[in-house]
């Protein structure tokens, strides 16, 4: 079917407005959501960088709450500026403040960071009594909020040592969970004075992990000392 000149002048008047409107409206959406991107974009990086330095061996996911797509961002030849505080970082959930002194414009937002650790965890049930090895053992990342005494990060450090308590499978191993010398224990006792060395007989008064001081009862004197645990077999008592 022909369309007569006059067709095609009518067809064009018809659509002019809408064509319009998809021109000047659709840059100006772009724009919005490129600036919200950029902002976005910026918090995580802020918080990735200001994390870091607090949490060097802590895995950290930042998720940035979007910003509300009502709210106008305005350019910023300056570029913009984040700011959280100190006690906020230590949050899970930090707000962020976003300011521009090109124009005094700001706006508050917010981020999820998630806080995590590779630590040795339970490979199945432990039950109390039983001496640690590397295959009740196992890495797992762990929330650390998770995480009230001392963790461990290496398995062939806790190979040894035993379990003071049930704990489940995949529950992170605590300092509190178990001793390397256990109250009662029969243990060696390491004097070194210069470069000499004397060992004897001895009884643990304490429970405790490696690097811990405890008492210990030097079995021929019966004088009780405080040691340094050394290992599952000796404490040492530095002269």
């Amino acid at each position: 079917m022909n369309i007569t000149k006059y067709e095609k002048f009518s067809l064009y008047r018809q659509y002019l407005p809408l064509l319009l409107v998809f021109l000047l409206v659709i840059p100006a959406t772009s724009f919005a959501a490129t600036q919200h991107d950029k902002v976005e974009q910026g918090v995580k990086a802020y918080l990735t960088s200001s994390l870091s330095t607090h949490n060097d061996d802590t895995n950290i996911d930042i998720s940035v709450v979007k910003i509300d797509d009502r709210i106008n961002i305005p350019q910023c030849p300056s570029g913009f500026q984040y700011h959280a505080s100190d006690e906020a970082l230590k949050q899970s959930y930090i707000s962020v403040r976003v300011s521009c002194n090109t124009n005094d414009w700001y706006v508050f937002t917010s981020a999820q960071v998630n806080r995590t650790k590779e630590i040795v965890v339970t490979a199945g049930a432990v039950s109390p009594g039983t001496v640690l090895t590397s295959q009740n053992l196992t890495l797992a990342d762990v929330d650390i909020r998770r995480l009230r005494h001392t963790a461990f990060t290496d398995i062939d450090t806790l190979i040894g040592a035993r379990m003071k308590r049930r704990v489940v499978d995949g529950q992170a191993i605590q300092s509190n969970m178990l001793c390397f010398v256990c109250k009662g224990d029969r243990i060696t006792i390491k004097a070194s004075v210069g470069t000499m060395a004397v060992k004897t007989a001895g009884i643990a008064q304490q429970d405790g992990v490696i690097g811990d001081t405890i008492r210990v009862t030097n079995s021929s004197t019966q004088n009780t000392v405080v040691a340094e645990v050394a290992s599952a077999k000796e404490v040492v008592v530095h002269l």
